[in-house]
């Protein structure tokens, strides 16, 4: 007598929008019950650290951060990721010198003290976009720039 093991694999995976759905769902469910009262009796700054721990937990998973960390190592210590490779590395720190200062633009806007300016904050945001589409491709080259945006 003769078995066989007949094993399933996926060859492909469908994202559906039914994940998302009920993430929406129950982000509204908790903020229809949550919002008003118990959340008052969490202090606010645990509520500061737990936003600080996400943020900081976060930082890995940004190019960006990766890319300043990068200023501060030497070349043949570099990880072999793809526009590393690909860019030459006078660009990538203009690069990053670059959407660092539009982060501090955009930082100065919300963080200041002024609310005429803060109300502005969304003008500002708009305006990087022509910033990226427009300026800083007379700076640097399209194939680099497509290398940084992860364009192969």
């Amino acid at each position: 007598m003769i078995t066989a093991m007949l094993k399933k694999s996926s060859s492909n995976v469908q994202e559906t929008r039914i994940t998302s759905l009920v993430c929406h769902v129950l982000i509204w469910i908790t903020a229809l019950f949550l919002i008003p009262n118990p959340l008052n009796l969490i202090p606010i700054p645990v509520l500061y650290g737990l936003f600080l721990f996400l943020a900081i937990v976060s930082l890995d998973d940004l190019q960006l951060w990766e890319r300043m960390l990068l200023v501060f190592t030497e070349q043949n210590s570099y990880p072999p990721t793809h526009y590393i490779r690909k860019v030459p590395q006078k660009m990538v720190h203009c690069f990053t010198l670059m959407q660092v200062l539009q982060l501090a633009v955009l930082c100065a806007v919300s963080f200041s003290g002024y609310p005429y300016l803060k109300m502005l904050f969304p003008a500002f945001l708009v305006l990087m976009i022509p910033i990226r589409l427009k300026l800083i491709p007379k700076l640097i080259r399209e194939q680099y720039l497509k290398a940084l945006d992860g364009h192969f």
